[in-house]
Formats: C-alpha cells, structure tokens, sequence
C-alpha cells in the first residue's frame, strides 16, 4: 500500500489532469463556545425593518428554484 504522502500526491496528479485545484478555507468553528457566543451577539444586533429589504431578495430569488 502507498504511504499517505504517495496517496495524496497521487490525488493531486488525478484532480490537476481535470484541471481542478485544491482550495482550503480556515472558517470559525461553530462547535466553539466563543464563536457561537460572537455569532449570537452579532444576531442580537440586527434589526428586521434594516434586514427586511435583504430578505426579501432572498425570498424572490428562492422562488427560481422552485421553478426548475
């Protein structure tokens, strides 16, 4: 069995020859008590009558997926 360094090179090759590239993200962990904390605060601070216009953008363009 190739070792886990051969392994992954191999999967890179594979995904360069389709012409894909790897991307990696760093995002707050949700699972963290601080950044669920942060997100909860952030929250509390929004306003619906300044949200409303974006929810409603949300709300006409979901309606084209119920079309497909």
């Amino acid at each position: 069995m190739a070792s886990p360094a051969q392994r992954m090179k191999a999967m890179r090759e594979r995904r360069a020859s389709k012409s894909l590239r790897e991307v990696r993200l760093a995002l707050p962990d949700a699972r963290s008590l601080s950044v669920r904390r942060r997100i909860a605060s952030q929250v509390a601070k929004l306003r619906p009558s300044s949200e409303s216009e974006a929810m409603d953008w949300i709300e006409s363009i979901s309606e084209f997926d119920e079309r497909t």
